[in-house]
Order: structure tokens, then C-alpha cells, then sequence
């Protein structure tokens, strides 16, 4: 049952879409960490990547629109071989458009990786990192052993390059609770991130973005094995808040997978509760900007996790 759209009725406060703003993509679901709260079941082994061929698609289509932000997450996107040939087409573009990665920036520490922080300098690609904790054994918990020092050393290098000191190179941070949790406070939380990561590592940075775990996939199985489903799933509902509805991503956002195809947001994509065009799930290049908000956005009730408490998107609290 859905209880979520009841929800939604009883606070009087209809979700509907906005003009779209952010064409998210998930290019694919390989990624050098196997972390305990990834919603994509993300890891090494996997196989599923974005193809010259589907890139080329959205590009021919993402060229025509006024859609101003490309967001690309995964995985960690810059392990896909057209990463850059994706980033550096859009930079092409005759109108500018913002680039945005949800960095893993452990991978700057693989071997072949290390053209990435000057990469993205050179194209002014705004990075967004998961940094769940300024405490090691709670990084190390949550991603895996060794995760913490990866990251601390790969931060340092973003930061020799420019990000969080240049003005024109962003890079904020991912808190995410390790845990049947909310998040706590973002702003306050914030301040202790940027004093503790400048006085003990000298790493700087932009905004620090708290973002609710998802009970699916990955972190669903974790908290079946720890007896905590149904006890996060009643937090979520009860901490259900209508005033973060109106900044919810699946409004403005349009999210694509590896194959091309459309969804309301990356949890609905990895719940496959695609988009459909009569029978078949609806592709990017098949969609009509000026149309498209009118479409229905799909709810279930996972999305109590992006409107419990201060509420939960791809740019952190909501209220």
C-alpha cells in the first residue's frame, strides 16, 4: 500500500512537477568501493556502463534544451571510459552548462585515476564527495577499511588544484547518518566539518549536504540483517514533514540510467518504477521538455526517506 500519496492527501500538498533544471545520470554501477549504505549496489563487478552510443543520444538531445545542469553519479562516474568525451562534449556546447560528479574520491587514489583533479579543474566541474564522518572509524565503517586515509589524501590533492579556495571551483561534501538514522542538523554540523577537517588535515571545502539513507537495495539488506527495517521505515513515516515537498528533486530533475532510460529520481530507478512510454520505459531522447511536467511523478513509500525530518535531496536538507 501506498501510504505516502495518503500522506500527501492528508497535508493537502500535491507533489507535481517544475520545468526541468538537472539532467542526472547515472552512467553505470561500477564502482571501486561496495559501500554499506549504496542504494545502487554499487561495486567492482559490476558491469552495467553507459555506451558511446547512448551518450551520443543524450547528447544530440540534452544540446537542444535549456536544461541548464548535467549531474552524473553512479557508481563513480569517472570509472566509465566516455567520461571525459561526455564532460568535455557538453563544455562544447554553445550554450554553457553546468557540470556537476558525485565524485568517489577514493578513486583519485587508484592507479590510472590521477588525471582526475586536474580534469575537472580544467573543466570547472563542480564535485559533490561522500565524506559520511570527520572521524576515521566511522568513514571506515560505513565504506570500508582504509576509506578514510584514501579520501583525506584525495582532498588534499583537490584542494592543491583549487577546489574549495577558488571561487569558481565548488566541491562540497556527503554526510550520510552510518545507520538507522536521520541526519542531524545541516548547518550546525556543517561548522564542526569545516573546523575539524581545516585544524587536523588543512582541507577546505564548499557546503556539507545531509542526505537521508534509502531503505532499498544495499542498505536495505543491512538493516534486514540488523532487525532495523521496519523500525527506520516507521521513523521515515513519522517523521513525515509536507513543508520539504516542494523542493523535492524528482520536481526538476530529470534521471536517466546507463541504457538511457527515464525515471523520477535514482531511488525510483534502482526500484526499476520507470517512466513508461505506452508499454516500454521512456528514453531521454523521446522526451519533450515543454511537455514533460506534466507527466505524473511516481511515489512509493520509500519516499518517506527525502521528506523525513529537514527532508533529503541530491543537495542535501530541504527545510
Amino acid at each position: 500500500m501506498n501510504t505516502f500519496d495518503k500522506a500527501l492527501a492528508a497535508a493537502h500538498t500535491p507533489l507535481t512537477r517544475s520545468a526541468p533544471e538537472i539532467l542526472q545520470l547515472n552512467i553505470g554501477k561500477l564502482c571501486n568501493l561496495t559501500c554499506v549504505h549504496c542504494h545502487v549496489n554499487a561495486g567492482p563487478k559490476r558491469k552495467e556502463i553507459m555506451d558511446r552510443q547512448t551518450v551520443d543520444r543524450i547528447l544530440e538531445w540534452f544540446e537542444k534544451t535549456d536544461i541548464p545542469t548535467l549531474d552524473l553519479t553512479g557508481g563513480t562516474p569517472e570509472m566509465i571510459p566516455d567520461f571525459r568525451y561526455l564532460v568535455e562534449s557538453v563544455k562544447n556546447f554553445k550554450k554553457p552548462r553546468t557540470v556537476m560528479t558525485r565524485l568517489n574520491a577514493t578513486i583519485i587514489e587508484e592507479p590510472g585515476y590521477e588525471w582526475i583533479p586536474a580534469f575537472h579543474a580544467k573543466h570547472k566541474i563542480t564535485i559533490i564527495a561522500s565524506m559520511p564522518c570527520y572521524s576515521p572509524d566511522n568513514v571506515n565503517e560505513q565504506r570500508g577499511e582504509g576509506v578514510f586515509d584514501a579520501s583525506i589524501s584525495a582532498f588534499q590533492k583537490l584542494n592543491a588544484v583549487g577546489y574549495g579556495r577558488d571561487p569558481e571551483l565548488e566541491i562540497n561534501f556527503v554526510y550520510n547518518p552510518n545507520g538507522a538514522l536521520l541526519p542531524p542538523e545541516q548547518k550546525g554540523l556543517e561548522e564542526d566539518y569545516k573546523i575539524e577537517m581545516k585544524e587536523h588535515f588543512d582541507i577546505d571545502f564548499n557546503s556539507l549536504y545531509c542526505i537521508a539513507n534509502m531503505a532499498i537495495s544495499r542498505f536495505s539488506s543491512y538493516l534486514k540483517r540488523n532487525k532495523q527495517l521496519e523500525e527506520y521505515n516507521q521513523l521515515l513515516r513519522e517523521s513525515f514533514n509536507p513543508t520539504t515537498v516542494d523542493g523535492l528533486m524528482c520536481r526538476n530533475t530529470i534521471n536517466a540510467s546507463w541504457l538511457g532510460e527515464v525515471f523520477d529520481c535514482d531511488f525510483n530507478q534502482m526500484l526499476k518504477m520507470g517512466i513508461k512510454n505506452g508499454e516500454d520505459v521512456l528514453h531521454v531522447w523521446d522526451i519533450d521538455p515543454a511537455t514533460y511536467q506534466n507527466i505524473p511523478i511516481q511515489t512509493a513509500n520509500h519516499c518517506f526517506g527525502c521528506t523525513a525530518g529537514s527532508g533529503s535531496s541530491c543537495g542535501g536538507s530541504l527545510t
